[in-house]
């Protein structure tokens, strides 16, 4: 069976989501509901067709639903975070967000033995993690694996799937910490009282950023990239995190590529006719 195809897609919708929603807990919302479609035309697929061998099967659940269920886990996670962080303080904020780190080093540690299994690529035990009926109560079993469909969990996919999100959770919730920790810095250093808030979306800003750098319209051109990415940061009051991989991403958009400039360069035009009335 070959789902390259479905993963592919699966990736493709959850990065436009990210481009072009800032807020995470919308971006949860839109990315959730893709994610169970996903998983659900993948379960149908499933029902249909007997796997050929026992290696397809174990690669089927060692490998190929992770990558969707991990997904799922990660936007739910971020959305309970999101959703539950508190209103305070810097402090109080940094304290939740490093509580949720606590949390994760508690899983690894709960599921350390497995983890090393994963971890090193071991596979002597693959006939009975992930083969379906195949389970072993002396395995540290979990109790949502008999509240799942059995004809589509075994024993240790969910916990693979666990794994990979809880990496990218992690990565998450360190980078909340350091956007904390650069909003106090940014308030704490004076700045010229304009009164300019960017709000419209990050990519928006960051696609006139690569624009107005490639035009070479400050300092004669004699400017890096990152400097006038700073100068936006703090000019606007924004946060532009990783803007050259959010720039990769906008290159491999299949359609309207400068978005956000077909759309200044149309409002403009529309602004120049209405004002001949």
């Amino acid at each position: 069976m070959n789902f390259t195809n479905k993963i592919n897609n699966l990736n493709e919708q959850l990065n436009f989501i990210n481009l072009e929603i800032d807020d995470p807990i919308e971006q949860c919302e839109k990315a959730i509901g893709i994610i169970v479609t996903a998983v659900e035309s993948l379960k149908n697929q499933i029902s249909k067709r007997k796997f050929k061998s026992q290696v397809e099967e174990i690669k089927f659940f060692k490998e190929i639903k992770p990558q969707f269920t991990s997904k799922l886990i990660y936007y739910n996670k971020i959305y309970k975070i999101e959703t539950k962080k508190p209103r305070g303080g810097r402090r109080i904020v940094k304290k939740y967000y490093r509580e949720e780190l606590q949390k994760l080093k508690r899983f690894f540690d709960y599921e350390l033995e497995f983890y090393k299994y994963y971890r090193t690529g071991s596979a002597y035990l693959d006939y009975k993690y992930f083969v379906r009926g195949n389970f072993d109560i002396k395995l540290s079993l979990d109790s949502l694996y008999f509240e799942s469909d059995l004809t589509f969990a075994t024993l240790h996919s969910y916990k693979v799937a666990k794994i990979k999100a809880n990496d990218l959770l992690e990565v998450f919730i360190e980078n909340k910490l350091q956007e904390t920790n650069n909003s106090y810095r940014q308030k704490s250093q004076h700045k010229p009282n304009s009164g300019l808030i960017w709000t419209g979306s990050k990519v928006s800003l960051i696609e006139l950023l690569y624009a107005l750098h490639s035009e070479g319209v400050f300092n004669n051109g004699a400017v890096d990239l990152k400097d006038i990415a700073l100068y936006f940061e703090s000019v606007f009051n924004v946060n532009l995190g990783q803007y050259r991989r959010t720039f990769l991403e906008i290159r491999m958009r299949k359609s309207n590529r400068t978005k956000f400039i077909n759309s200044l360069k149309k409002i403009l035009l529309k602004r120049m006719d209405d004002a001949d009335y």
